[in-house]
């Protein structure tokens, strides 16, 4: 419009122009006035898309910024459509945010969630505590009857205490980086037997059948920090013989994988909804068959399995079946398998 303004101005000029040089040729000045609207109108039009294509440019440089990042900034091209570049990244740049925001709000919920099941699992305690306390001061310590039984169900609430704060100090400590994983070679068939034989009087009591299915004469050589996979199985161990039924059988076995060992530790336990699976990982959380916290346990354990696995750059997993039972199988690299020479190399 500004453009068409102002070569009609040209035009009504060179007209003015033309009849005061007093020209006869009429013809010949409306085709002079002609040629100078058409030039000034298409350098003026020029001018102004230049303009602004400039300024949507720089909004879509902006924009492209604000989404990848200074080191994956794409240059653009000038032959492109920069208004439907502009337009497909508005919109791309909207959904990211929305998704963003769901996830902010999915982690508040979790957090939310968390902060409700550490008061829980720290109050709990605490309260029983101070409730056998106050009831050897109140004159109890001097009744034989129940002072000695007090001492000793405050020292279990202790030791739990304990537990859960060591817990959330190892899995902090995980989360932040901080964990320095020491990866050697050994055997994990020794390991198997050491693991064994430090849960042996618990298995004993709960009239549960510890079994290695390989032997633990047969040569399986992994490489992974020692200390940290004998951490998962003796939780994954304990977590079995907590939900186990009297005369059943924990069973660990070691499959070659090509490259790595697939590790399965499969009990005769109660086993577990299928509804609780994609959650069974999470800290703190516990199935309806387990809600009771007189089995034990911090509720923190899968959660650090899980973690120390993943720092392997390894996987887990779990299945399960109601009153059949539930079996978690994870991979451990092999000695000279490629994993494990890459984890070496860094």
């Amino acid at each position: 419009m500004i453009a068409a303004l102002m070569a009609m101005l040209v035009f009504v000029l060179a007209m003015i122009a033309l009849e005061w040089l007093q020209l006869d040729h009429w013809l010949m000045s409306i085709i002079l006035a002609s040629i100078t609207f058409l030039l000034l109108w298409l350098g003026i039009r020029f001018v102004l898309e230049r303009f602004i294509y400039d300024r949507i440019r720089l909004i879509y440089k902006t924009i492209r910024s604000t989404k990848l990042g200074k080191a994956n900034k794409r240059r653009l091209e000038d032959n492109g459509d920069i208004i439907e570049n502009v337009n497909r990244d508005v919109e791309q740049w909207a959904k990211d945010r929305a998704d963003e925001i769901e996830l902010l709000k999915r982690n508040e919920t979790f957090r939310r969630e968390f902060l409700g099941n550490v008061s829980h699992e720290l109050k709990t305690p605490i309260t029983t505590i101070q409730g056998y306390v106050l009831t050897l001061l109140d004159g109890g310590m001097y009744d034989e009857a129940i002072n000695k039984k007090y001492l000793l169900r405050t020292a279990k609430n202790i030791n739990r205490l304990i537990a859960v704060v060591n817990d959330l100090d190892e899995i902090s400590k995980i989360e932040s980086g901080m964990m320095q994983m020491n990866f050697t070679r050994f055997n994990f068939s020794a390991l198997v037997k050491d693991v064994f034989e430090f849960i042996e009087i618990k298995a004993n009591k709960r009239k549960i059948v510890l079994h290695f299915s390989n032997g633990f004469e047969s040569n399986i050589m992994v490489e992974a920090d020692q200390g940290r996979v004998r951490q998962v199985l003796i939780n994954l161990v304990d977590n079995s013989l907590k939900y186990g039924t009297s005369g059943g059988t924990t069973t660990i076995s070691a499959f070659d994988m090509d490259e790595n060992y697939l590790i399965e530790v499969a009990d005769t336990g109660i086993g577990m909804d299928q509804v609780d699976l994609p959650r069974i990982f999470e800290r703190f959380y516990r199935t309806e068959k387990s809600r009771s916290r007189d089995l034990g346990g911090t509720g923190l354990g899968l959660a650090i399995v899980k973690h120390i696995i993943e720092a392997h750059r390894q996987t887990i997993h779990v299945r399960s079946k109601i009153d059949v039972g539930t079996t978690f199988s994870f991979t451990l690299a092999k000695v000279n398998g490629k994993k494990a020479a890459a984890k070496k190399a860094e």
